[in-house]
């Protein structure tokens, strides 16, 4: 009898303790890409009469690709939060995006999460020319998971390790490189540039007299690029021209927007910088062309190809 009443006992704390379990309801939108609205820093996806969105700045998605293994997180704050919507049916983005957004259908039910991470892995989308071996960069794929969220439920909070949310994908124009090739020294500088419109290419070598000597080459010079033959490309929001690198103080139009600058080369390898000279009248032409050469901006990268024309270079 005692050993009766000790099991019948140790049931009831169980199913005491039983009692104050809740119920997790898995949250799945993994399907489908996220979409963002037009006039706020929202992102979201529909399921039929479910969504969930984010609420983030725009800045957290930079146009840069993320280190491998080592995602951006982001904590949830007063400003950046998660949410969960059931409504009474489908909904759609005028539940959320529009200023005054729509009241139908009706919300029946709405989950906020207090607690955890965004997780974002940024992957550059790149084209690639199989015939010049080159690639741009066209858009990012932002991986957007959620780590330890607590969302809180009409019945008590409910945290759930891991949810993935998908895909948010953005679109970049490739750069112009809308260069006719023919390029010149700096004025001010041993520099050597190629303009066009905001975009230049520019080319500074430590040893300029030597790469570039009035004599006919039978085998072309070359160098690889490092810290003392640096190409760069820059994209300004005008035009820009040899003045502005020769002014004392750095004028403040045009702004630069972006910046790429060469991976130092390996020898016989890649990054390399290959100068060939011919004797014209008066005139040494020198052709520039750049071998296996590729640029990096934060994260991000892109090839111009196995065999890239920089330009010619006319000294007397």
């Amino acid at each position: 009898m005692k050993r009766i009443l000790c099991i019948l006992s140790l049931l009831l704390i169980i199913t005491a303790c039983d009692d104050g379990n809740l119920t997790v309801d898995p949250i799945d939108f993994s399907a489908g890409a996220i979409l963002k609205c037009s006039i706020k820093d929202v992102l979201y996806k529909v399921q039929g009469s479910e969504m969930m969105f984010i609420e983030i700045p725009s800045s957290y998605f930079a146009n840069d690709e993320t280190v491998e293994g080592a995602p951006l997180e982001v904590h949830l704050s007063s400003t950046i939060k998660v949410t969960y919507r059931r409504y009474a049916s489908d909904t759609s983005e005028l539940n959320i995006c529009p200023t005054a957004p729509d009241a139908t259908p009706n919300l029946v039910e709405q989950w906020q999460a207090t607690e955890g991470i965004i997780q974002i892995t940024a992957t550059a989308i790149k084209t690639t020319n199989l015939a010049e071996n080159s690639t741009r960069i066209t858009g990012y794929i932002y991986n957007i998971t959620f780590k330890n969220i607590t969302f809180i439920k009409p019945d008590g909070p409910q945290t759930q390790e891991t949810v993935q949310f998908g895909n948010y994908t953005t679109t970049v124009n490739p750069l112009a490189f809308g260069f006719n090739h023919e390029v010149d020294k700096s004025t001010c500088t041993t520099k050597v540039f190629d303009f066009s419109g905001g975009e230049v290419f520019t080319l500074d070598v430590a040893d300029y007299d030597a790469l570039f000597a009035p004599e006919p080459t039978t085998t072309p010079r070359t160098r690889l690029i490092s810290a003392d033959n640096k190409l760069s490309y820059r994209l300004y929001s005008n035009t820009i021209t040899d003045a502005y690198f020769c002014a004392a103080i750095t004028p403040t139009t045009p702004t630069l927007t972006q910046q790429w600058d060469a991976i130092d080369g390996i020898e016989a390898t890649s990054g390399i910088i290959e100068v060939s000279t011919v004797h014209i009248g008066g005139d040494y032409i020198h052709t520039i062309r750049l071998k296996k050469v590729t640029l990096k901006r934060g994260n991000s990268e892109f090839s111009l190809g196995d065999d890239y024309l920089f330009g010619t270079l006319i000294t007397h």
